[in-house]
C-alpha cells in the first residue's frame, strides 16, 4: 500500500511538470501568433495584388513566356511543401504531408513526374525515412521566416521552371549574362532554351528541370481556421485567377473587380518585363505561403499545447484522488490494526 502510494504521489509530480511545460508552451504559441497574424495580414494584399495585375498584363501582352503558356507536354512537376521544423503541434505536419502525397498521386496518375522541394524538418525526415529524392531542403526557419528564406527555395524553383524538364539547370558565366539580354526573344522551342536575365544559384545547379510549379502549405484564415492547400504557381492559369483572386480577398474585392480591369502599354517588350517579374512574382507568392504555414503552425501548437495542459491537469484530479483514497484505505487500515491489538491486550 505504501509503495503504491509513493507511486501514485511520484506521478502527480511529474505531471505537474508537464503541465508546466506545456502551458508556457502554449503562452509562447499565443504570443507569436499575434506577431505572425500581423505579418500575414501584411503580406497578402501585395501578393495578392502582385498575381492580379500580373495576370491582367499577361492578357494583355498576349506573351508566350514560360510563365504564362503551359508547356505541352509536361513530364516533370516541382512540388514545394512547407512543414514545421518542430512537433508538438498536432495534425499539422499530417495534413500537409496527406495532402502532398495526394497531389503527388495525382500528378503521377496524369503521366507527370512530382519533383519534391521541401520546407521544415517534419518534412524532410519524413520524405528521408521513405527514401524519396528532395531537390530542395531548407530548415531552421518554419516559425519565423523571412523574406531571404524565401528568396532561397524560389530561386531554386525559379532556375528549375525555365530549365525545362528536358534540361538541367546550369550556372551562367559572365559572358553568358552578358548576351542574355540581346538573345532574350530567340528562344528555341518550349522554355528550357529561352534565355533568360535570371542567374540561378549555385544550390540549384546540376538539379533537373521542371515544367509547372506546385506548392502545398496550410493557409492561415483565422485563430480557429486554416486549411491545408495545394495550388499551382507556375505557369499561371490565366482563365482562373480572377474568380480565385476575387473569391480570396475575403469579399472585399468582388464588387470592384470590373473596375480593376486596366489596359497595359510595355515599356520594354512584354518578354523582357515578364523575365524580370516572374523572380519576384515567385519569391513574392513562396514567402506569402510561409507566412501563412507560420501563423497556421502557431495556431495549432497553442491549440495542442492547450489541450495537453488539461489533459494534464485531469490526470492530476484523477491521480489525486486514486492518492487520496489509498490513503484513507492506508489509515483505516493501520487503526484497525491498532484497535484489533488493542482488544487482544485486553482479553
Amino acid at each position: 500500500m505504501a509503495a503504491s502510494l509513493r507511486v501514485l504521489r511520484r506521478r502527480i509530480r511529474s505531471t505537474k511538470n508537464i503541465a508546466q511545460i506545456t502551458k508556457a508552451m502554449e503562452m509562447v504559441a499565443a504570443s507569436r501568433i499575434v506577431k505572425a497574424q500581423a505579418r500575414v495580414h501584411a503580406a497578402r494584399p501585395y501578393s495578392d495584388e502582385f498575381t492580379h495585375v500580373l495576370t491582367t498584363a499577361a492578357k494583355a501582352g498576349a506573351s508566350d513566356h514560360p510563365l504564362l503558356v503551359a508547356r505541352e507536354e509536361p513530364g516533370r512537376t516541382g512540388v514545394l511543401v512547407v512543414t514545421s521544423d518542430r512537433g508538438l503541434c498536432g495534425g499539422y505536419n499530417a495534413n500537409v504531408l496527406r495532402e502532398a502525397e495526394r497531389l503527388m498521386r495525382e500528378l503521377n496518375s496524369a503521366g507527370k513526374e512530382p519533383q519534391l522541394f521541401v520546407i521544415g524538418g517534419k518534412g524532410t525526415a519524413y520524405f528521408r525515412f521513405r527514401k524519396r529524392d528532395m531537390a530542395g531542403q531548407w530548415t531552421g526557419f518554419s516559425e519565423v521566416p523571412d523574406y531571404p528564406n524565401a528568396t532561397r527555395a524560389a530561386d531554386t524553383m525559379t532556375a528549375c521552371f525555365l530549365a525545362g524538364s528536358a534540361e538541367t539547370v546550369q550556372g551562367e558565366s559572365e559572358d553568358d549574362q552578358q548576351g542574355s539580354g540581346e538573345g532574350s526573344g530567340e528562344g528555341g522551342e518550349g522554355g528550357s532554351s529561352r534565355s533568360s536575365s535570371f542567374v540561378p544559384p549555385t544550390e540549384a545547379e546540376g538539379l533537373d528541370g521542371v515544367d509547372e510549379l506546385h506548392v502545398v502549405y496550410t493557409a492561415f484564415n483565422s485563430l480557429s481556421s486554416q486549411r491545408v492547400t495545394s495550388s499551382q504557381i507556375a505557369p499561371l492559369e490565366l482563365e482562373e485567377d480572377d474568380e480565385s483572386s476575387d473569391g480570396e480577398s475575403d469579399g472585399s474585392g468582388s464588387g470592384d473587380s470590373q473596375e480593376r480591369q486596366a489596359e497595359y502599354e510595355f515599356e520594354p517588350e512584354p518578354e523582357v518585363l515578364f523575365d524580370r517579374l516572374m523572380p519576384k512574382y515567385l519569391r513574392a507568392r513562396v514567402f506569402a505561403a510561409l507566412l501563412d504555414a507560420a501563423a497556421s503552425e502557431s495556431a495549432a501548437r497553442q491549440r495542442a499545447m492547450k489541450a495537453a495542459t488539461d489533459n494534464a491537469n485531469d490526470l492530476v484530479d484523477n491521480l489525486t484522488r486514486e492518492a487520496n483514497q489509498a490513503r484513507q484505505a492506508q489509515i483505516t487500515q493501520e487503526i484497525s490494526e491498532i484497535v484489533g491489538g488493542a482488544n487482544a491486550l485486553a482479553e
